[in-house]
């Protein structure tokens, strides 16, 4: 969860990709000549696809012409976290899902209005509930085009938080089935350490927008007033929907990193997951755990408990995964 310049920006995207060119990663986006996806677990596999295809969606995702079958009969939406875009944030999981029979999608929201690319690829940054009524948009059109009457969600950051508005005050709680959140935030970032002063600068600046630029940032706070309504009812979940939470220690954007663990109450199906429990040379950070192999794995494992695959151990390191 950064607030950043269009210019920071852009020179991130451009990093990004020389780190995974370096680090062999550029090979998400091509298919394999077996007309399999080229798998690849690398944070910013999918950067080198934005920078050569702006503004697209990377192969194997967003086909609305896409058909669920009945070993996969819900339709798969991956949601990315600040600053990301359905490209950036999915290198790893789009050829993952698609090679599994998967139909994906992937949304950029919260994008600053009225820039032109790579702004666009800049995600969000906007208001929570804005961006969440583009997810609910989003969510109704495919499940008008595939036919399936749920969805499964995969977010990262604040793609696991913001979904949660979509839920409980937009109506959508009724058309998700599975949420998978890597490095989820629900009781914000920051803990009870941080909650006193967002509720002094939110006051002080009229509300939730007191970070400059994202103000995304500044309603992920503890004490804001859209923390307020992830927790409508006195928890983040919802009954009826199956949440598996996928976090890492080493986290340093959601501090403490157990605000993404908090268990369900009776009636909740909650399974919390710390990817060091079952691992030790798992060094994951906040982003790279959107890109190894072990938290996808897992996730894999949470929209299809009936089929798992082995979560493998080796060593994760930070950044890319």
């Amino acid at each position: 969860m950064k607030c950043i310049s269009d210019r920071r920006a852009l020179s991130l995207i451009v990093s990004a990709a020389v780190f995974a060119v370096v680090l062999g990663g550029t090979g998400s986006a091509g298919a394999a000549p077996s007309n399999r996806l080229q798998e690849n677990y690398n944070f910013f596999g999918g950067i080198p696809y934005e920078l050569t295809h702006p503004g697209g969606s990377l192969p194997g995702s967003n086909d609305f012409t896409c058909k669920p079958t009945s070993a996969h009969p819900r339709p798969v939406v991956l949601v990315h976290g600040t600053g990301g875009a359905r490209t950036t944030n999915w290198g790893a999981y789009v050829p993952m899902l698609a090679n599994r029979g998967y139909c994906v999608f992937a949304l950029t929201y919260g994008a600053i209005a009225g820039l032109p690319w790579p702004a666009t690829a800049v995600g969000g940054m906007g208001p929570i509930p804005a961006s969440a009524a583009q997810l609910k948009r989003f969510v109704a059109r495919i499940l008008a085009t595939t036919g399936a009457k749920t969805v499964d969600i995969i977010g990262h950051s604040q793609g696991t938080y913001m979904p949660s508005y979509y839920l409980k005050k937009l109506g959508g709680a009724k058309f998700v089935t599975k949420y998978v959140s890597l490095a989820p935030l629900w009781r914000g970032t920051g803990g009870d350490l941080f909650a006193p002063p967002s509720r002094y600068l939110g006051r002080l600046t009229g509300g939730d927008r007191w970070v400059p630029v994202c103000t995304a940032c500044s309603q992920m706070m503890p004490g804001s007033k859209t923390n307020d309504a992830v927790w409508t009812g006195g928890s983040p979940y919802v009954a009826g929907i199956d949440y598996t939470n996928i976090s890492t220690r080493y986290d340093e954007a959601v501090i403490p990193y157990t605000s993404g663990q908090v268990p369900g109450r009776p009636g909740e199906s909650v399974r919390n997951i710390v990817v060091q429990d079952s691992c030790a040379t798992d060094y994951s950070d906040h982003m790279a755990i959107a890109g190894s192999r072990r938290a996808a794995y897992l996730a894999l494992n949470a929209l299809d408990p009936e089929h798992p695959v082995k979560v493998p151990c080796a060593v994760v390191p930070p950044f890319t995964g």
